[in-house]
């Protein structure tokens, strides 16, 4: 039998500081991983310059060049000399600033980083009297000479990764690098909307993006958005801008959460998730609590491994988010996170539940509803559209006269004002008591009037814009569904005792979770209580899981309470039992209906949340304009 070898100690080594070349290339390792990584400071600092105009040049993807010019304030002659010294900033002069960072840069770090990896040159001038010239900075030398240039900044990084020829290896083609590079100044593009960009590669230009004049609202931001992602993100996108309670940006001396920016419909949802953009106070962040928050909001919408997009901008007071945690600068970490995971989920829970009135971009309103927009994520009370219990769902195949019990479906209502501040930053102050609304007019109705019903499957209606289709048992599912919910919702979350607890091995962190938040356990009608330091015990659960696995209920519960400070997994599984039960209380196709039952199944679509879709991400409708059906017939030509 073999012995493994002893290992031979090693010599031991004297502490001792390293060289400040040293310290800069270890600095520059962490902040500098790509030609992007270069482009996104040097785009950082032009910002917080105030520029109206940034200009990108490269050269071989910026392995070669990279060339940031600016109109911006500049840099004075003397404080030249300190650019490109490490922890020389203006950002930030005590730990009270770094606690609340408004700039997108502040450590004074990347230029220092750049100028140890690269030739660095700066050229510079302020627009006053005294600087009747620009001035030109030599990266390597100091040597500080004039020369002419309008104000602003412009800095040039040459050869990058030179001095450091192994992580110049590591580089992908010219045409990956350029690709990131491009996608670095998008990200900033789409949350300046009031600065133009433009990207030149080898002399040629390659994107541009003007500056959006004028209003610097959700006006200004859709036309970004269309510029930069395509008019088909904005056609296929509904505006979030939330709390929609009168404004009050400032509370207790702080800023308030507020979300807005715009996501697309569960339609537009694409199979990977690179189209999904998240800010936190201007800034670009891939943030876990965000992330998860969106992706939360579209579970009644978008199932499957489809990934939705959107652009959202999340501000808060300064003080309330670190941004000091990662070197690049693109995590964050926030004094609340459950205050924004809720914020972000029900901001885009909200936005997702008002049905739109088309499929097309010249006709994307949203459908009037029976109720004004209630504030926050809290859905409108309605009228029971169907005699249809939770613990009886076999009632849906014993309906004799559907028309019967849609008969007192809700009328239709005028179009809400829900949709009013899609033109500015701040949601317009909203009456705390509105007026009943009054019934549409025939001729007003979205969905429009029933014509034909198809192959016992699809229903055929026609409105002001030409032919709607239809799909009876979807469009029916997802109403059944959602008064489902509604009636639970109303009432407080029953739990059932288990005879026999089911006790399990948990971790540590699993029984921590278990004792800290007992309180929202119990809210969410569990009861999970430890036996020993390594076990717990489940002894009570919601009584419409009661037949469920307790244990893996159990831990699914506490693995999302540990990470996310907020639970929806009971939520989860409640709404895909209601879902089973809403499908076999659809109406099922090849069940001929009335015009009466098909006219009282669009008015009751009209204002049922969600009803765009079904209960497994499925389109319920769909609309046909009249130039798509002229082209049909070649009319016109």
């Amino acid at each position: 039998m073999t012995s493994l070898p002893t290992p031979t100690a090693l010599p031991r080594r004297p502490i001792r500081e390293l060289p400040d070349e040293l310290i800069s290339q270890i600095a520059a390792g962490e902040v500098v991983e790509r030609p992007a990584s270069v482009v996104r400071e040097l785009v950082d600092n032009a910002l917080d310059a105030g520029a109206t105009q940034i200009t990108l040049r490269l050269q071989a993807g910026g392995v070669r060049l990279i060339s940031v010019e600016d109109n911006g304030c500049g840099i004075l002659r003397s404080e030249l000399p300190h650019a490109l010294k490490r922890h020389a900033t203006s950002k930030i002069a005590s730990l009270s600033d770094l606690e609340s960072v408004g700039t997108m840069g502040f450590r004074g770090e990347a230029l220092a980083a750049i100028c140890s990896i690269a030739e660095v040159s700066l050229l510079t001038r302020v627009d006053t009297p005294d600087e009747p010239h620009g001035w030109l900075l030599d990266g390597r030398s100091g040597e500080l000479q004039p020369t002419a240039r309008a104000p602003g900044t412009t800095v040039e990084v040459r050869e990058l990764f030179f001095a450091t020829p192994a992580r110049r290896k590591f580089l992908k083609t010219d045409a990956t690098e350029l690709a990131h590079c491009i996608e670095a100044v998008r990200r900033h593009a789409l949350a300046r909307p009031d600065v133009g960009f433009a990207i030149w590669h080898e002399g040629k230009l390659v994107a541009q993006w003007r500056a959006v004049a004028g209003d610097s609202g959700m006006a200004a931001l859709r036309q970004r958005l269309a510029d930069v992602l395509g008019e088909d993100f904005v056609a296929q996108a509904v505006a979030v801008d939330w709390p929609i309670d009168p404004p009050v940006l400032v509370a207790n001396g702080q800023q308030r959460l507020r979300v807005w920016g715009f996501v697309g419909v569960p339609d537009a949802a694409r199979s990977r998730a690179d189209w999904q953009f998240a800010y936190v106070n201007g800034r670009y962040v891939r943030d876990k609590v965000i992330t998860h928050a969106a992706r939360s909001a579209y579970e009644d919408v978008l199932h499957g491994h489809r990934q939705p997009v959107y652009a959202l901008f999340v501000s808060l007071d300064p003080t309330r988010v670190d941004v000091n945690v990662h070197p690049t600068k693109i995590e964050v970490r926030f004094r609340d996170s459950r205050e924004v995971h809720q914020g972000v989920h029900h901001a885009v829970e909200a936005a997702l539940a008002v049905p739109r009135s088309g499929n097309s971009a010249a006709d994307a309103a949203p459908l009037p509803v029976a109720a004004p927009a209630a504030p926050a994520w809290t859905p409108p009370a309605r009228q029971a559209p169907f005699a249809f219990a939770p613990r009886e769902p076999e009632v849906g195949h014993r309906v004799s006269d559907v028309a019967a019990l849609w008969a007192t479906a809700p009328a239709a209502a005028p179009p809400t004002t829900a949709s009013s501040n899609a033109n500015a930053w701040t949601p317009p102050a909203r009456s705390a008591d509105p007026a009943p609304t009054q019934a549409l007019p025939e001729g007003d109705w979205p969905l429009g009037r029933a014509i034909a019903q198809l192959q016992g499957v699809y229903i055929l209606a026609e409105n002001a814009h030409g032919l709607v289709v239809v799909d009876m048992h979807a469009a029916h599912e997802r109403i059944v569904y959602e008064r489902l919910k509604q009636q639970l919702d109303e009432q407080q979350l029953a739990s059932q005792p288990l005879l026999i607890p089911a006790t399990f091995s948990a971790t540590p962190d699993e029984v921590a979770t278990a004792e800290d938040r007992a309180d929202v356990l119990a809210t969410l009608g569990l009861e999970i209580t430890a036996l020993s330091p390594k076990t717990l015990a489940v002894r009570a659960v919601p009584t419409t899981l009661a037949q469920g696995d307790p244990v893996e209920l159990a831990r699914s519960v506490l693995a999302e309470l540990g990470q996310h400070e907020a639970s929806t997994v009971v939520q989860r599984a409640r709404n895909e039992l209601l879902a089973t039960m809403a499908c076999h209380g659809a109406v099922r196709a090849n069940r001929r209906l009335t015009l009466d039952e098909m006219n009282a199944l669009l008015r009751q679509m009209e204002v049922t949340e969600r009803s765009d879709q079904c209960n497994h991400g499925r389109p319920t409708w769909r609309q046909m304009g009249m130039k798509e059906l002229d082209a049909l017939f070649l009319r016109g030509r």
